[in-house]
């Protein structure tokens, strides 16, 4: 019966070779073309030994929560600014994103949520979830949804009217888990 090589001998040698391996390789990489800096002239307007990379541009900070938009825990709805704030118990906003209204709006006023729904078809034939209805004007239901897929809404043919105030998939998931029936809608000019 042939000798059994001990286990400690193949880990060593495969050692041995990863070891060889990656030198081999470093070798090589020592030997390849190297990326090289720019040149960068400082402009006549640096001062000396203060040279500093140009920042890149800050993204936008989103508007601040309307200032007459009360107070406590709410959802706040700018018909203006087509934008929809999470604010929490101390008046912070927790989260706040742009939306996509119908073609009929609420009047400005505090509402509450008044029913929740899952899932439907909304009056653009849009499969919609996450339905949070809180007013109500000239026969049409006001509502918070999401697309289904996730899409915004197309335009909406002449004379067709609608309530719902679309949010993206991730918003309309987002106020799904904040607002609870009862919770209040402040809805601002």
């Amino acid at each position: 019966m042939p000798a059994r090589i001990p286990s400690w001998a193949w880990v060593s040698g495969l050692t041995v070779g990863a070891v060889a391996a990656v030198a081999v390789l470093t070798v090589q990489a020592e030997n390849g073309p190297h990326p090289t800096a720019a040149a960068v002239r400082p402009s006549t307007s640096a001062s000396a030994g203060a040279h500093r990379p140009a920042a890149s541009p800050k993204p936008a900070a989103p508007p601040e929560a309307p200032a007459d938009s009360g107070t406590g825990r709410r959802v706040v709805y700018s018909l203006a600014l087509k934008r929809v704030w999470l604010m929490d118990e101390r008046g912070m906003p927790v989260r706040t994103f742009a939306v996509w209204p119908g073609t009929v709006s609420p009047d400005p006023g505090a509402y509450a949520i008044s029913q929740r729904k899952d899932a439907n078809k909304g009056s653009d034939g849009i499969q919609i979830e996450h339905i949070m209805y809180f007013a109500g004007k000239s026969g049409v239901f006001i509502a918070f949804s999401n697309a289904v897929d996730g899409s915004s809404p197309p335009p909406v043919a002449a004379g067709i009217k609608t309530g719902g105030v679309r949010t993206g998939k991730a918003d309309g998931t987002a106020l799904w888990a904040f607002a609870s029936k009862g919770t209040r809608v402040v809805v601002v000019d």
